[in-house]
């Protein structure tokens, strides 16, 4: 939800947002707000921003609300001559396509019928490709350039920022690796250009009928590293397995929230007969499992990311060792939470902010009591 007394955005166009072209009123949109990650146009109100987590009204001088007319011109403009997204569209009632504003912003662009009438959901994607420094990750991810095969998974809720990771992954590798990278997206969000490796990206729908198609098809086009967007069926993940094992390197996205949870999701997308084998071959092939969380900082409205890196070697993060659960039943939070203790000591973050995000809340609760209560220590 808007954050109490949030006070709207107000920007200036040439003409109403009824007559206004879709790419001029993007471009105002987002030169008002150049944070954005997200633009949502819905009948019956007018547009709105999510920025930094927090929702925001557009407020466009001498012009109404969003009519259902102004929300089916503006996904008719997206979608264009997209004759695979108009089908979808059509047949399930939403479709998924990538859009682009020349010199301004590319977006993943989500359009779906609701009480009979169009609405648009579009995350901003931004045109500079970030770095995995900028981001804040680890310095151990960039031992990943030295893997030659396997599997990674980068998981966390929505908005958590796994696109970004993710293209940051790829983009090292680019400019580290003399390689063939092949991506499968629904849809492209990061345009990456060839460096030291070159890049093929292939977008689903307009490039592939079918995530699968695409994965079977880049076990037989030279590549080293082949990344999917998200898994999220078996036959994806059977195939993702086997370009493992075969010798490519795989990366992808989970939406849960811990590697264990990722593990168990994969596994038990297959049959029940078919799972203890699963569990083999995920054992040998799984390398890391990247967990992340955004959140809001307390100086500003800026979010800072929150990073668990589990390395799997021999064995899978489906539970913590005896030492760390002999830890833990001690009171000792979590790698996850321990990174939101050090925040919270650190006064980036809030205890609340910490403790609505903490694997363990009660343990990192009891953590943050002591730090700041000594004389309570036993």
């Amino acid at each position: 939800m808007a954050a109490p007394g949030t006070a709207p955005i107000q920007i200036a166009l040439d003409s109403s947002a009824a007559s206004a072209d879709t790419d001029e009123l993007l471009t105002a949109i987002l030169r008002s707000y150049p944070r954005a990650s997200d633009v949502i146009f819905s009948p019956g109100r007018g547009p709105q921003v999510q920025s930094e987590g927090k929702f925001l009204a557009v407020e466009i001088p001498g012009s109404a609300c969003l009519t259902a007319d102004d929300t089916r011109r503006i996904a008719s403009e997206l979608i264009g001559s997209n004759k695979a997204a108009i089908a979808m569209l059509r047949e399930q009632g939403y479709c998924d396509l990538s859009y682009g504003v020349a010199g301004v912003a590319r977006f993943r662009v989500n359009v779906f019928i609701q009480r009979s009438s169009c609405a648009v959901v579009m995350r901003v994607i931004p045109t500079d490709i970030p770095e995995l420094k900028a981001l804040g990750t680890p310095e151990q991810l960039r031992d990943m350039v030295s893997l030659c095969s396997g599997l990674v998974l980068v998981t966390g809720p929505r908005g958590s920022g796994k696109s970004s990771t993710l293209a940051a992954l790829i983009n090292h590798i680019n400019e580290t690796e003399e390689c063939h990278i092949i991506t499968v997206e629904d849809p492209i969000e990061f345009l990456h250009i060839h460096k030291r490796a070159t890049v093929h990206q292939r977008e689903l729908h307009s490039d592939t009928p079918s995530i699968s198609q695409a994965l079977r098809a880049a076990l037989r086009q030279a590549s080293n590293v082949i990344v999917v967007g998200e898994l999220k069926d078996h036959e994806e993940m059977e195939l993702a397995l086997e370009a493992a094992e075969t010798g490519h390197l795989v990366l992808s996205t989970f939406n849960t929230l811990t590697a264990p949870q990722a593990v168990e999701r994969f596994v038990s997308a297959f049959p029940a007969a078919e799972q203890a084998n699963v569990r083999e071959r995920l054992e040998r092939m799984l390398r890391y499992v990247i967990c992340q969380r955004l959140i809001r900082r307390q100086q500003d409205s800026k979010r800072v990311a929150v990073y668990e890196i589990v390395r799997c070697h021999l064995h899978l993060p489906t539970q913590a060792s005896e030492q760390e659960q002999n830890a833990l039943g001690a009171g000792e939070c979590s790698r996850l939470d321990g990174e939101l203790e050090a925040l919270v000591r650190q006064g980036q973050i809030s205890r609340e902010a910490a403790l609505e995000q903490a694997l363990e809340p009660a343990k990192l609760l009891r953590k943050l009591s002591l730090c700041e209560n000594p004389l309570t220590r036993d």
